[in-house]
């Protein structure tokens, strides 16, 4: 989407602080701050997308030690420590999705 309009607007000093210690936070820029005003959009937040692709990471990780299990179990290999070990990975699982879904209905 091209930008092609620009806009000029007044703040008072105290503003214009307010406004530079936010952007300054954030790692954006005075009109990247103002669009994601506009928008809202939770992934447009840097510490959001962060988090984010954190819970990716740590869901993967514990897929994969889920399929290792079912594998067992598929092999007849499934043994109750493997069972505990499960129950353990959803727990696990559960937590970090809780709390990222926390961390992110407070943006």
């Amino acid at each position: 989407m091209a930008m092609n309009l620009r806009k000029a607007y007044r703040l008072t000093e105290e503003q214009n602080e307010e406004l530079q210690a936010k952007v300054s936070e954030l790692g954006m820029t005075e009109s990247e701050f103002i669009r994601l005003l506009i928008t809202q959009r939770p992934k447009d937040y840097p510490e959001i997308r962060h988090m984010l692709n954190s819970l990716i990471n740590e869901v993967n990780r514990i897929g994969v030690n889920i399929n290792e299990i079912v594998h067992n179990n598929n092999s007849m290999l499934y043994s109750d420590g493997d069972k505990t070990r499960l129950l353990a990975y959803m727990q696990k699982l559960n937590e970090v999705v809780n709390r990222a879904v926390n961390d992110i209905g407070d943006h």
